[in-house]
């Protein structure tokens, strides 16, 4: 066979359109003799490439008219981080000559075991399971780096890279010992067993097809297209493909246009220099999105000169001025001066649109407006890319809206999906038991008993709920059983507690093995779900990852404490991409910046242009220092801008583009991406005003409002019938029916209570805390009658108890509650001439035929025959100020009670008579005491309030002003009518306050 006299490399511009261009080259070329383009062998990048190149051979078929073709075998590089293999062709069956890899699981968990042995050796301590396992796989990722690199453990004792060491900080050089002890160790491992790390089986795999190609080169074209990778052992495999007599290597917009001085300023790239070891020199511009292509051609051994242009177009082909102008966009800063003497005709972007949004959610409904527009036009293909998944996702479920299925081709991690949420939540409730939050969510998860049976399923988990709320109950499934019996839900809980036992048992354990673990949620998830959890794509997904896992902690003996099995199990999930089956919209795709590779579309959005999004912030290597990977010849995570900066060239060749940011996302302002800084710098400040894209902005605006201004909410002032306004007075909405009558309305006419949270913080609730603290008074106050020696303590701890408080509750705040309620044990036993007639009684009146009711908290008999009212309060008490002020009535209502009505005892009789003394008894710390005893009217000559012998008229006025006005009236229950009245919120956003409180304020000020 004839040797050859040049090296075939091309490269197709960016406004060609790769996979289209280079199908319309090969298909005149390789398509002869009876098998065609059968004959021909591509070498792809990934699996995502072999499919956006076959869509452009049936595009490319369907142009040309043709019924059939025979497609060229696609073999596939692979990609690492994608956990990609290679292709048959690199990698046949029966190659037992070069180890096979290790499985990526087993890996892992091996690596992860071994960290923990090494970290305690150094540190003496091993940090939680969940972290070592994430430090695993981030030492795995740095393993794979180095192995790409083709980087042999012996290198890192290399003087170079010893003298660097001495000078790092103490946590890097601690690191790096680390690092070294773990690797030896992990290279013994599979020594023992024949086996090697996956990067590792592929550079062999790599030179054994080089070494073949070589000497035997194949009958067979074979065409390596798109793949960009500099890796050495895949850069010398291309160098003998783009050599072979029926060979040719086709890269992806190489800047042929670049002049020499701008593309040695890129730097060396790899290439040697006698006074200098680096690979990566400090200077050198590894940010750039030519700098990864002049690496490779360097590794390769080919000068830019040596590399053609393909001459042949795709079908979505723009003008070449498209290229000359994202040629001059990324010049490096040097070259950049250019741009001040450079014509138009070079430096413009016709058919490029800037769309600026104020937020992520308004520039997803831009977008998919432009979708929805560009898809009038027949035949007219539309891709939107973006590194922003969260974005993606928007602009999915928008164009919904008009039914057009538009799915995220990079797809959701499992954690994220319907599945795995489910998953998740069980295993929260292995790891820390079932509290109530992933307790209800995972037995009302969207999957759990789906179809029929869900509506009685759900009807007893809402009953069940509606118990659960307020403090979290005591730990373990019995308290749980309790109020479900509460709830007379008793068959619902019979049918789940067997599901959550097992789980729940681990709670009680150290250690749990992995294994065991995966099998149990996977059992509970089925119980729930049935074949709903299993049968989507994300039920594959997950079916798959249990599996996989599962087998290869068993083999490894892994196991977790308790509270590390969640966080382990969403790290692992949150690595597996579950992308959407085929069906969507034939000419829609929505891409990750992976996916848009070789792929070209009429109209291209690029969303996301953010700093810290496209490109992404690259963040240090975790295990290795920035300056020892450089030394080594390990690119920096810099490197990756570059690659983000030439997925956007790509996507700048289109023939119309749109490039969109927003100036909000959800973690606040943005800044501009660099990228976008450029293209508007470029364009010069006349011409950004031009390209801004106006119209769609206002069309959002607009969308979802109806055009009107609408009418201006009022302030609240429901009237309702007398016949609705006929209703009791307790005494503790007094004061609330004449600050804020709407609050008195919405709860006592519209019957309307607030319901706890779940999982309530008790140590911010102030009524939860009221109320236990009456109960601990009351029970002592009653046992005390037959045991006057017992303490209030014992009592105490005995009723938090019985009310199946958390632990937590009883260690942080049960010791503070103490030292109020023994100073209440003290000042009773001390108090002499007085006697306790009774706690927490009840009492009711009739005033003008309306029933006034309440709870007295204590009533004493005086010394003088009187009686005294006491109210216990756990935090601050009514000023004197407020009680005159009307805010604060229910102790004197209370008195009117006893006077005019009264309270029933415990054994049944009935108490009245004349109040004298109205005490409140507070039992929180002032002054540096626990315990107050405060009066709510004069008892000093200085002192502000009510005079004693006013204070019970003064109640009475404002009853007889309540029920006139409000209850035998046709007063209306005005919203927040005292702005001063300190009350309750819990009706607030009914009644709309924010909608109107600003107009109301500013009459006000113009009054």
């Amino acid at each position: 066979m004839a040797e050859r006299k040049e090296t075939s490399v091309y490269s197709i511009a960016a406004h060609r359109g790769f996979a289209d261009a280079l199908v319309a080259g090969l298909v005149p070329r390789y398509n002869e003799g009876a098998l065609g383009l059968a004959n021909l062998t591509l070498l792809l990048p990934s699996a995502r490439a072999g499919r956006t190149v076959s869509e452009a051979f049936i595009r490319h078929a369907g142009e040309q008219g043709r019924k059939g073709l025979l497609m060229p075998r696609m073999a596939m590089v692979g990609d690492l981080d994608l956990e990609e293999t290679l292709g048959a062709l690199l990698d046949p069956l029966g190659s037992s000559d070069i180890p096979p890899a290790v499985e990526p699981t087993r890996r892992w968990l091996e690596l992860a075991r071994i960290l923990a042995v090494e970290l305690e050796a150094e540190e003496g301590e091993t940090p939680s399971r969940a972290a070592t396992l994430r430090m695993a796989r981030e030492l795995a990722s740095t393993i794979d780096r180095l192995l790409v690199e083709q980087i042999e453990p012996q290198d890192l004792l290399s003087e170079r890279v010893l003298t660097l060491v001495g000078d790092l900080s103490e946590h890097w050089k601690e690191s790096t010992r680390v690092f070294a002890r773990v690797l030896v160790r992990w290279r013994s491992w599979l020594d023992e067993r024949g086996l090697v790390d996956a990067a590792e089986r592929r550079n062999r795999l790599f030179e054994r097809a080089a070494r073949q190609w070589r000497t035997n080169p194949p009958d067979m074209p074979i065409v390596a297209a798109g793949v960009t990778s500099a890796a050495p052992a895949l850069a010398k495999l291309l160098r003998v493909i783009a050599d072979l007599p029926q060979g040719a290597v086709i890269l992806p917009d190489l800047d042929l246009a670049m002049s020499d001085d701008a593309w040695n300023e890129l730097g060396r790239a790899g290439a040697p220099a006698p006074d200098d070891q680096e690979v990566f020199a400090k200077s050198d511009a590894v940010t750039h999105p030519q700098y990864h292509l002049k690496l490779l051609l360097n590794r390769m051994s080919v000068n830019r000169a040596e590399v053609q242009p393909w001459h042949r177009r795709g079908l979505s082909a723009s003008a070449p001025q498209r290229s000359r102008a994202v040629s001059a966009l990324f010049l490096p800063p040097q070259a950049s001066k250019a741009w001040i003497d450079m014509p138009s005709e070079e430096r413009r972007f016709s058919d490029l649109r800037l769309l600026q949004s104020a937020t992520i959610e308004e520039e997803a409904q831009s977008i998919a407006l432009l979708v929805r527009e560009a898809l009038e036009e027949p035949e007219k293909r539309v891709a939107v890319i973006t590194p922003d998944r969260g974005l993606a996702r928007r602009v999915s479920q928008h164009l919904q809206r008009w039914n057009i299925a538009a799915d995220d081709t990079a797809g959701r991690p499992l954690d994220l999906t319907p599945a795995g949420r489910l998953f998740l939540l069980l295993a929260e409730i292995a790891s820390e038991g079932p509290l109530p939050i992933p307790l209800v969510a995972a037995l009302g998860h969207p999957l759990v008993h789906r179809g029929e049976p869900r509506r009685a399923w759900l009807a007893s988990l809402r009953a069940f709920e509606r118990r659960l709320r307020g403090p979290r109950p005591s730990p373990g499934l019995a308290p749980l059983g309790t109020l479900a019996k509460q709830t007379e839900e008793d068959e619902w809980w019979a049918e789940v507690e067997p599901i959550l036992a097992p789980l729940t048992a681990f709670a009680d354990r150290e250690d749990i093995a992995l294994a065991d673990a995966l099998s149990l949620l996977a059992e509970a998830a089925e119980a729930l779900a049935g074949d709903a959890v299993w049968s989507a794509e994300d039920g594959r997904a997950l079916s798959a990852f249990i599996e996989d896992l599962r087998n290869h902690a068993g083999e490894t003996q892994t196991s977790l404490a308790p509270p590390d099995l969640t966080a382990a199990l969403r790290d692992a999930m949150a690595q597996i991409a579950v992308r959407p089956p085929y069906g969507g919209h034939p000419r829609v795709a929505i891409y990750g910046l992976l996916e848009s590779r070789m792929t070209r579309a009429d109209l291209v959005i690029c969303g996301g242009l953010n700093e810290g999004t496209w490109p992404g912030i690259p963040g240090p290597d975790p295990i290795l220092a920035p300056a020892l990977l450089r030394a080594l010849g390990v690119p920096a995570n810099d490197f990756r801008i570059g690659l983000a900066a030439h997925d956007l060239a790509g996507a700048l060749g289109a023939p119309e583009v749109i490039v969109s940011r927003a100036l909000r996302d959800a973690d606040g302002p943005t800044i501009p991406s660099r990228f976008l800084s450029r293209i508007e710098a470029l364009l010069g400040e006349k011409s950004v005003s031009e390209h801004r894209e106006l119209t769609v902005p206002r069309w959002v605006q607009q969308l979802d409002r109806d055009p009107p201004r609408a009418q201006t909410y009022a302030r609240p002032q429901p009237d309702p019938a007398p016949e609705l306004r006929k209703v009791d007075i307790r005494v503790t909405a007094l004061d609330r029916l004449l600050g804020d009558p709407y609050q008195f309305y919405a709860q006592s006419i519209l019957d309307l209570r607030v319901l706890d949270p779940l999982d309530g913080d008790v140590t911010q609730d102030p009524a939860w805390q009221g109320t236990l603290a009456h109960d601990m008074i009351e029970e002592w106050h009653r046992v005390r009658q037959n045991d006057p020696s017992i303490s209030i303590e014992a009592v105490a701890r005995e009723v938090l108890a019985r009310k199946d408080a958390h632990p937590l509750l009883r260690g942080l705040w049960l010791p503070r509650l103490l030292e109020g309620l023994k100073w209440v044990e003290e000042t009773v036993n001390a108090q002499t001439g007085r006697e306790v007639l009774g706690v927490e009684l009840k009492g009711a009146m009739q005033v003008d035929g309306v029933k006034v009711y309440g709870r007295a908290d204590r009533i004493d008999s005086l010394e003088d025959g009187s009686l005294a009212i006491i109210d216990y309060k756990t935090g601050k008490p009514p000023s004197k100020a407020e009680v005159a002020a009307g805010y604060r009535l229910q102790l004197g209502i209370l008195g009117l009670i006893l006077a005019n009505g009264s309270f029933e005892l415990e054994n049944g009789d009935l108490l009245s008579g004349k109040p004298s003394s109205f005490e409140f008894w507070s039992l929180r710390k002032a002054n540096g005491e626990f315990g107050e005893l405060f009066k709510p009217y004069k008892d000093g000559p200085k002192q502000g309030g009510l005079l004693p012998e006013d204070f019970i008229p003064h109640h009475e006025a404002k009853l007889f002003e309540a029920i006139r006005d409000y209850i035998k009236g046709r007063k209306p229950f005005t919203a927040k009518l005292n702005p001063d009245y300190p009350g309750y919120a819990d009706f607030d956003q009914l009644m709309r306050l924010e909608e109107w409180q600003i107009a109301l304020a500013d009459e006000d000020d113009a009054a």
